[in-house]
């Protein structure tokens, strides 16, 4: 479903005028639309079909080796305040006979994360449709992240970061792997 933004645009203006402010001031007479394009383009992923995401970047590679992707930039919208928390993906599979394009993986963490979310649910989305998209044989997920509902308001923590993990198939019944893929993001290169 398509955002109404001409709804979304008098709900803003509305909530404008709930805060104090007058929507028909100078700074503010724009703001309605723009608040309502952005949240449209933030929640993108609700609207996003993960098959023409990938497109077909899937590949044929006999490889036992695990494939790393590092600090795959990643913002998203907190479900409890719609608030932004944003941060870096950290994502390792071991291919069961496909790989994805390279730059799939960093659109597929888009599409799961421009929905509104817990930084649980986003690692565990994004590791759950790795395995299934290429059948793997382990897919290990870690997220950092910085929450601003936790940094503006509440108990107002600038220096706290998230950290979040999800691990299948062998990345999960192995400890060794497990520990590779941990000790491999951990490391910085470049």
């Amino acid at each position: 479903m398509t955002p109404n933004l001409q709804k979304i645009e008098t709900l803003v203006r509305q909530l404008l005028v709930e805060l104090g402010e007058d929507p028909n001031r100078e700074g503010l007479q724009k703001t309605p639309l723009r608040v309502a394009q952005a949240l449209k383009f933030l929640t993108n992923g609700y609207r996003a079909d993960v098959q023409q995401v990938i497109n077909n970047a899937l590949f044929t590679q006999a490889t036992g080796g695990m494939v790393i992707v590092k600090d795959i930039e990643m913002y998203s919208l907190c479900e409890h305040h719609m608030l932004p928390f944003f941060g870096r993906c950290h994502i390792g599979y071991i291919p069961n006979g496909k790989v994805f394009g390279v730059s799939k993986l960093a659109r597929l963490v888009d599409v799961h994360a421009r929905r509104l979310q817990l930084q649980e649910r986003l690692t565990e989305d994004i590791s759950r449709e790795i395995m299934e998209s290429i059948d793997a044989k382990g897919v290990g997920v870690l997220i950092e992240a910085r929450h601003l509902c936790m940094m503006m308001r509440g108990v107002e923590k600038q220096n706290s970061t998230m950290v979040t993990s999800s691990v299948l198939g062998i990345f999960r019944d192995h400890l060794a792997t497990r520990e590779e893929f941990l000790s491999l993001v951990a490391r910085r290169t470049l």
